[in-house]
């Protein structure tokens, strides 16, 4: 109830009228614009707040960071396991040729080797490949695949791109047999290529050989290398063949049992040089035209019958 001439106060006290406050901040935001952009008064202001709002802003933003991350981890693994299935199955299909690969630079090695051999004996011969070995589990043969076509004889040596590792037993039309040197009915005439001690090495069976009948005291050590002697005419002097393994002497025994290696690859590669006969070097052309002359031969007549 009011009395006569008296207003009431207000139940809120109010501070200035809406418009009032509007024209105030208005003005103090255009002297604080053109302050700052005359007098840059405000930049220390403007680093505080960045200063304390940072974290706030890290904070607000790792979740989604964390989010674009599993998106981007979880689309990286299926890409990465797609492409490790994609060359699993590059690699399986091209996985045969890989292996042959492999196998085909083993074999042309193996066949530069053989040509070399070829070239530094005085000797014809001809590359084999070896197909399957013999049938008789006792023996140590093998047959390769040149014959009588391609002039192969009983008795030629055969050997690899290291040395001797047999000799042409039996000839077939298509196909030969070759009996190794570690088949226990071949012997080869060998010499110890320290000292030129000659001897028969022996095939002793499970890929070992033997020096049969040498006294317990010849000049023979574990390491010596023994090479052909060339003895029999069958296979080219100084071929190496065995190295010495193992000596035992027993002085209740006249001779030493010496056992030897093959040195070759005679139970390992496939493909062999089948050697033909020994290429007989021809006279110089001086020595054969003087030969041939008739008054060479007569004034050397005539100086014989000459008395002093």
């Amino acid at each position: 109830m009011s009395v006569v001439g008296h207003t009431p106060p207000p139940f809120f006290k109010r501070g200035p009228a809406p418009l009032t406050q509007l024209v105030f901040f208005v003005t103090l935001s255009i002297a604080l614009l053109f302050a700052d952009l005359r007098f840059h008064t405000l930049e220390w202001a403007r680093l505080a707040v960045t200063t304390v709002a940072w974290p706030l802003q890290r904070m607000a933003g790792l979740p989604v960071a964390a989010a674009g991350d599993a998106g981007h981890y979880f689309s990286s693994l299926t890409t990465l396991q797609t492409e490790n299935a994609d060359y699993k199955k590059k690699l399986l299909a091209t996985a045969n040729q890989l292996l042959r690969q492999e196998h085909l630079e083993q074999e042309n090695m193996r066949l530069r080797a053989l040509l070399d051999m070829k070239a530094r004996q005085p000797a014809t011969g001809r590359i084999a490949q070896i197909l399957y070995a013999a049938r008789d589990p006792f023996s140590r043969r093998v047959i390769i695949d040149k014959g009588v076509q391609e002039g192969i004889v009983a008795g030629q040596a055969v050997i690899d791109d290291i040395g001797v590792i047999g000799q042409v037993t039996r000839v077939f039309p298509l196909t030969s047999e070759v009996t190794l040197l570690t088949d226990k009915d071949q012997a080869i005439p060998v010499e110890v290529q320290r000292n030129g001690l000659r001897a028969v090495l022996n095939g002793a069976g499970a890929g070992m050989m033997e020096l049969r009948f040498l006294a317990a005291n010849a000049d023979v050590k574990p390491g010596d290398t023994l090479v052909t002697s060339g003895l029999d005419g069958v296979y080219l002097d100084g071929l190496p063949v065995a190295k010495v393994t193992r000596i035992d002497r027993d002085n209740s025994y006249a001779f030493a049992r010496i056992t030897c290696e093959p040195l070759a690859g005679v139970e390992r590669h496939g493909q062999v040089l089948v050697l033909g006969k020994r290429e007989v070097t021809p006279p110089p052309p001086d020595e054969a035209g003087d030969a041939a002359k008739p008054g060479k031969g007569k004034r050397v007549k005539k100086s014989q019958n000459r008395k002093p």
